[in-house]
């Protein structure tokens, strides 16, 4: 790597691993390796034993640190010690981070390097969905507010993938636009492509993680429901523990539908393409709550969906509807309505014409828009600019 370019990409996530936030890791940091030469990959190890320093992709070399604790908090504190020793004694140019949990460190380097925040996700706005205790913890909230607004001051540049988020960080937390760069998720449209005709099955495909704010529950309602006049199944492929996937399985015992509904643990990209061929349609019911429409997210079921050329029913929010248009790339129902997603699945059903309509049109949106290629770029650009110092808002 050359004295004028040297790049790190640091995360407190594990990776490689069978979740979004690592294939978007994956992508951004093969897409800065391309642009210029190399990149240090610092992430969480996702094992007692971290693997050793690795070229885990060409020009991208891996270090994976402890995140060793029983609780989040130490896991975090043990993440950033041993971010700090490894940093010592070690220079860059410009770092990219994606949360405060390894951005605090960062900010006491000296000589300080470029540092570009990328924000999918607010602790402060999302940890109270993974632990209810924390909304009450005031403190707790009070210190994690001041973080962000910390490491969003300190930012040259910060990146997100959705407008919704851009918007939410103008207005709530006072950042600058010209700082802001929306760059959307993206596929590997050459790995999720459409597959052979699936017939007329009415299996159903939810795939993330099992946090509260994903609508799971709509998800099976919806099922239920819709079994009173197709014999639909919904196969659940999501990361989460005994407590997000136990009260699942019991609302689906509850509403008599337990043998229809399958709970499985997240699968490598490969294994989902082929799940996603074995489906009739995606689902991604999302919850009406601040994670989803106050600060925005960018789903990558929803496009992964399209690109395999598999209608996606999915909730009529801000943070979807920049992804695309109801019934044309996808179809869009009221947010919180179990009623709209069985209504939608059964009109792909009584309609074969659209099923192909959304399957073909949301295919060739996503090739159009949302690639990695094109995300790729687009970040390469903002660490470019970024790196020559170019004045926000500049070209």
């Amino acid at each position: 790597m050359s004295e004028a370019s040297r790049l790190a990409y640091i995360s407190f996530d594990a990776v490689p691993a069978p979740k979004g936030a690592a294939i978007h890791i994956a992508a951004f940091t093969q897409a800065l390796a391309r642009h210029f030469g190399a990149v240090e990959l610092l992430t969480v190890a996702g094992a007692l034993t971290p693997e050793p320093r690795t070229e885990r992709w060409p020009g991208v070399f891996h270090t994976q640190l402890p995140g060793l604790g029983t609780s989040l908090i130490d896991r975090v504190l043990c993440f950033r010690a041993c971010l700090e020793r490894w940093l010592s004694g070690r220079r860059f140019d410009l770092i990219q981070f994606r949360s405060i949990f390894e951005g605090i460190p960062l900010l006491g380097l000296q000589p300080r390097p470029r540092l570009i925040f990328e924000v999918n996700g607010l602790p402060s706005i999302e940890l109270p969905y993974r632990y209810p205790r924390a909304a009450d913890d005031r403190d707790l909230m009070r210190k994690l507010r001041a973080q962000e607004r910390t490491c969003l001051d300190a930012a040259d540049r910060i990146v997100t993938p959705s407008s919704v988020t851009e918007r939410y960080l103008v207005s709530h937390r006072g950042v600058e636009s010209a700082k802001i760069r929306v760059i959307p998720n993206g596929v590997d449209t050459e790995l999720f492509r459409p597959g052979d005709p699936i017939g007329h099955g009415c299996g159903l495909l939810y795939f993330g993680t099992l946090a509260q704010w994903q609508g799971i529950d709509l998800a099976i309602r919806a099922v239920a429901q819709i079994r009173a006049f197709s014999p639909a199944r919904l196969t659940i492929l999501g990361a989460g523990g005994n407590r997000q996937r136990e009260p699942i399985a019991a609302l689906a015992g509850k509403l008599g539908i337990g043998a229809h509904v399958e709970i499985a643990p997240p699968v490598e990209q490969e294994e989902l393409v082929r799940a996603l061929h074995r489906s009739f349609a995606v689902l991604a019911p999302l919850a009406i709550n601040d994670r989803n429409v106050l600060q925005g997210c960018c789903p990558l079921k929803v496009l992964e969906g399209m690109a395999a050329g598999i209608p996606v029913i999915a909730s009529d929010l801000p943070a979807v509807r920049e992804l695309g248009e109801h019934g044309r790339h996808l179809l869009l129902v009221k947010p919180g309505s179990v009623e709209q997603i069985a209504q939608a699945v059964l009109q792909l059903r009584e309609d074969p014409s659209l099923w192909q309509r959304l399957a073909t049109g949301g295919r060739e949106h996503v090739l159009a828009r949302y690639t990695w290629e094109r995300s790729g770029a687009a970040l390469a650009q903002v660490v470019a600019q970024a790196l020559s110092g170019t004045p926000l808002g500049g070209a």
